[in-house]
């Protein structure tokens, strides 16, 4: 629903912020005061064309803002679409929109302080406010709602099947993809066959296994620092064993150490425990030198090896850049292509076998579709039955209303089946039915509008209404009934109406009142919530103009007690 609303320099509104309320609510005031701006502008801040002329002589820019909140049924599928535009949905489940326009012709579109398009803005603003009266933002003027509003009316049952063939429909056209895969154009069929097969013997050409690369990096990097490992072991191994033959080694000074230290080991076991220690010492260092000689002897470079190991490494970076980071990816994606290309070479076989599921599959969505049809014109009998109802207490007697249901398999499966659903209208016995489009009259298309949210009114997800000039040319008594129903469709949802009728305003759970007043040589609209004696006065305005008479009184409070 909408919470607040904010206008600054549209037309003759300088600055006003309306707080909205659920329920009914009215909103009155003389003509020319600036009611239809309060329309134009929430028509522009739902996304709606603008013209530089609503922008106030003398202002650069004018600036609508709205706060909507939107808990509803479809709250999931609402959040969807805000995500699907890189809006992130508030907890709250509130929605800050925002339009900016200037005399350049520029836009500035924000919800929730992200920016977006004028067309986001629009498919957005169908979602959260339904306005009916001469503008373009009426649901029920796309034909592609009517079957999704028919088919809530008829209920659980055509819900159910619906859902089953949707289900049907997904498995049917996830079958015509793979079968396009395997039918496509045959030169583009053989240029994926040799893709395959030049990716496969590629992989298979290197013989690769798992671990080699980190082997081949280990190898590369001692034959690169061959030079330095030889030398390195080759000092060790001298000091250690002294083969330089200028000193005593390393083994030779701990031997003579040793050979101390047994001499005396006896006379103490702190000098026993030393001994022992020196003669493990002695033994680790022989076997140690046994070790680094061996290293010493085998490490050689040899340049043919390192040339070898470095293609090899270079081999692979090139197949991971491929077809994958490492080399088990590499591996994954051979095995992948295999099972393509051993899918695609087989297609003869599948293409019989899918084409054969395929015809299968449409068949029984045919049949869902048969039943679907039949169910939509069970309900689409009783929803005429209802509509012309209303439309009867609208003071609308000779008007014709039809649920038009075309069957049309030919045209293919669509998510709503093969039926097309629009409602047509007339307003004279014996007129022409139309569709609801083609409607002249603003007062007719609003009360059409009217009756037909009146008797949907518990399945549309619409939030907000706004019902502009609704009683165009219809009488008290009509007027009345008009009150009526918008009491009605504003149980389930928020209504606003602009309207000249007294039985209507006096129904409101909430009006407001927009007067003009004249300021420094500048038109100004003002917005005043009328309540109490203000509330009777305006009743009785509506009832007789300024000249109020003693029956325009005792009706209008006759009136506010009845709402």
């Amino acid at each position: 629903m909408l919470i607040q609303l904010e206008v600054e320099n549209v037309a003759i509104i300088e600055k006003i912020n309306i707080s909205m309320q659920e329920g009914f609510t009215v909103i009155t005031g003389e003509t020319g005061a600036g009611k239809s701006i309060i329309i134009d502008s929430l028509n522009a801040l739902l996304g709606s064309r603008v013209s530089r002329e609503l922008i106030r002589s003398g202002a650069e820019k004018a600036f609508v803002q709205g706060l909507f909140s939107y808990v509803s049924d479809n709250d999931n599928k609402f959040n969807e679409l805000l995500e699907s535009m890189g809006i992130e949905p508030q907890d709250d489940g509130s929605l800050l929109i925002s339009r900016t326009f200037t005399e350049s012709g520029k836009n500035i579109c924000r919800v929730n302080g992200t920016m977006v398009t004028v067309g986001m803005l629009k498919e957005i603003g169908t979602k959260l406010v339904d306005i009916h009266g001469q503008h373009d933002n009426q649901s029920l003027l796309r034909a592609e709602m009517h079957i999704e509003l028919l088919d809530l009316f008829a209920g659980d049952k055509l819900a159910a099947e619906k859902a089953e063939y949707q289900a049907s429909l997904r498995e049917l056209n996830s079958l015509k993809t793979k079968l396009r895969a395997l039918t496509g154009v045959d030169k583009e069929r053989e240029r994926t066959i040799d893709i395959l097969r030049f990716q496969i013997d590629e992989i298979e050409a290197a013989r690769l296994f798992i671990g080699e690369d980190i082997e081949l990096e280990s190898k590369s990097k001692i034959l690169t620092h061959s030079e330095d490992i030889i030398s390195a072991f080759s000092n060790a191994y001298q000091w250690l064993r002294g083969e330089d033959g200028e000193n005593n080694s390393a083994l030779d000074k701990i031997g003579f150490s040793l050979d101390a230290i047994r001499r005396i080991r006896d006379l103490n076991p702190d000098y026993m425990n030393i001994s022992d220690i020196l003669e493990d010492i002695n033994e680790k260092l022989t076997d140690l030198s046994r070790e680094i000689r061996i290293i010493r002897d085998e490490t050689e470079y040899d340049p043919n090896l390192h040339k070898n190991i470095e293609e090899r490494i270079s081999l692979i970076q090139g197949l991971k850049r491929k077809y994958g980071e490492t080399i088990e990816d590499i591996l994954n994606f051979l095995n992948d292509a295999k099972e393509r290309l051993d899918e695609i070479e087989r297609s003869e076989e599948l293409i019989f076998k899918l084409r054969k599921e395929i015809e299968t599959a449409e068949e029984s969505l045919h049949k869902r579709c048969e039943v679907m049809n039949k169910l939509r014109k069970e309900a689409a009998k009783k929803l005429e039955d209802g509509i012309l109802k209303e439309l009867k207490d609208l003071e609308m007697p000779k008007t014709q209303f039809e649920v038009s249901i075309l069957s049309c398999p030919e045209e293919g499966f669509t998510e709503n089946g093969t039926d097309k659903v629009e409602f047509l209208f007339s307003p004279n016995m014996g007129e022409q039915l139309k569709p609801l489009s083609k409607i002249a009259s603003g007062g007719e298309m609003s009360r059409v509008m009217l009756a037909i949210k009146t008797i949907l009114a518990d399945i549309d997800a619409i939030p907000t209404l706004v019902f502009d000039e609704i009683d165009t040319g219809v009488s008290g008594k009509a007027a009345s009934k008009l009150g009526e129903k918008l009491r009605t469709v504003a149980k389930n949802h928020q209504v606003i109406c602009i309207t000249h009728h007294a039985q209507i305003a006096s129904q409101a759970n909430t009006h407001f009142l927009i007067e003009k007043e004249e300021k420094s040589g500048r038109t100004l609209t003002l917005v005043k919530q009328l309540e109490g004696s203000d509330r009777e006065n305006e009743i009785i305005r509506l009832l007789s103009g300024e000249h109020a008479t003693e029956a325009a009184k005792k009706l209008a409070r006759e009136l506010l007690v009845q709402g």
